[in-house]
C-alpha cells in the first residue's frame, strides 16, 4: 500500500497560490525571491517515489509543468519527465505535451484512493485536488517548502476543510531562510 503525499511551496501565512508569479496576482512571485537554490533538485526527497509512484496534478498545474519540465535536463528533470503522471480534468489534456501523462476518467478522489492501494500518489501543487483529498481524509503526508514571506493575500493551503492529526518528522533549514518540513499522519 502506498501513501498520498502532498507537496507544496508555501508562505509563512499559508499562501500556496502563484509562487512563481505567472498567475499575475499582486502577491505572486514569492518563491523565486530567494533564487533557484531553495527549489532546485529533489527538495522534497521523493527519491524512488518519483520512479515507482504516480504524480497526480490538477489541469492548470499540469499545463504549467508541461511547458517547463520537458525542456529541462539533469538528473531530477529526467526523473520528473519519466514519472507516471495523471491529471484531474474535465476538459482533457494534450497528453503528448509531457511524457507519461494521461487524464483521469471519473472522480480523482476515488482514483487516488484506489491507486494508493498499489503505489504512492504524489500531488504537487494542485490546490483543488489537495483540498478534495484532505476533505476525504486521504492525505498521509505533507512536504512543505516554507518561504519566509508573508504574502498577505492568496489561496491558503488549509482553507478548504479536511484535517487530521500529523506529526513533524523533519524540519530542515535551507538557503535564504527557506525551510523544508515533512509532517506524517499519526496512526488512524
Amino acid at each position: 500500500m502506498g501513501d498520498i503525499i502532498v507537496i507544496q511551496f508555501i508562505t509563512l501565512d499559508g499562501v500556496v497560490s502563484d509562487p512563481d508569479g505567472r498567475g499575475g496576482t499582486g502577491h505572486g512571485g514569492w518563491a523565486f525571491k530567494f533564487g533557484s537554490g531553495p527549489v532546485d533538485g529533489d527538495k522534497f526527497r521523493l527519491g524512488s517515489r518519483l520512479a515507482d509512484g504516480v504524480h497526480l496534478y490538477g489541469r492548470r498545474t499540469w499545463e504549467a509543468f508541461a511547458t517547463l519540465w520537458p525542456a529541462r535536463d539533469g538528473e531530477f528533470a529526467g526523473l520528473m519527465n519519466a514519472a507516471a503522471k495523471r491529471v484531474a480534468t474535465r476538459t482533457g489534456i494534450d497528453a503528448g505535451a509531457w511524457p507519461n501523462s494521461a487524464a483521469i476518467d471519473g472522480d480523482p478522489v476515488a482514483w487516488a484512493k484506489d491507486e494508493r492501494q498499489r503505489r504512492d500518489v504524489v500531488v504537487i501543487g494542485s490546490l483543488s485536488v489537495v483540498r478534495a483529498l484532505a476533505a476525504a481524509d486521504l492525505v498521509d503526508e505533507y512536504r512543505l517548502v516554507t518561504f519566509p514571506v508573508v504574502a498577505g493575500a492568496g489561496d491558503r493551503l488549509f482553507d478548504g476543510g479536511g484535517g487530521g492529526d500529523f506529526r513533524f518528522v523533519t524540519i530542515e533549514p535551507g538557503s535564504g531562510g527557506v525551510t523544508a518540513l515533512t509532517a506524517l499522519r499519526r496512526e488512524r
